[in-house]
């Protein structure tokens, strides 16, 4: 009997672990000021990265948004088929992806889109995949 009820709560605690991973939240805050973006898990910062956002001419939209798709290896269609890996979108043709100009992050830079280094862009994309796009958010504010 000990051991059914031993076995009976070891499997309620791993099934109750196994709910709370999924339904974990990410959030992406990204300030268009400092040009970071601050991710976090569950309430706990996991990384602080510098991003390039739109450049003058090119704004960034401020709000809020769950991730709509993600795009492994995207090419823009509206400008010259630049690459844009790791792609999260959020807005439209908005996302956050990978840069290979990595000298620009720390100021704006982009179309629009909040770009990352190329590491940081695949770490967050896997993040968003592994947690689900609607349980993960991206935050634009000044």
């Amino acid at each position: 009997m000990r051991t059914l009820f031993a076995t009976a709560v070891a499997f309620l605690l791993v099934l109750f672990q196994t709910e709370a991973a999924l339904s974990a939240n990410l959030v992406a805050q990204v300030s268009l000021s400092s040009q970071t973006m601050v991710v976090t898990q569950n309430g706990m910062v996991k990384y602080r990265w510098r991003v390039s956002t739109g450049r003058k001419g090119y704004g960034t939209p401020t709000g809020s948004w769950s991730a709509k798709w993600v795009s492994r290896n995207h090419r823009s269609r509206k400008y010259n088929n630049a690459p844009m890996p790791f792609a999260v979108f959020f807005k439209g043709g908005y996302a956050v992806h990978a840069t290979y100009e990595t000298k620009r992050l720390g100021r704006p830079a982009s179309h629009g889109c909040v770009r990352l280094h190329p590491n940081n862009a695949a770490t967050f994309f896997q993040m968003a995949n592994r947690n689900g796009l609607s349980n993960t958010k991206i935050v634009i504010t000044r």
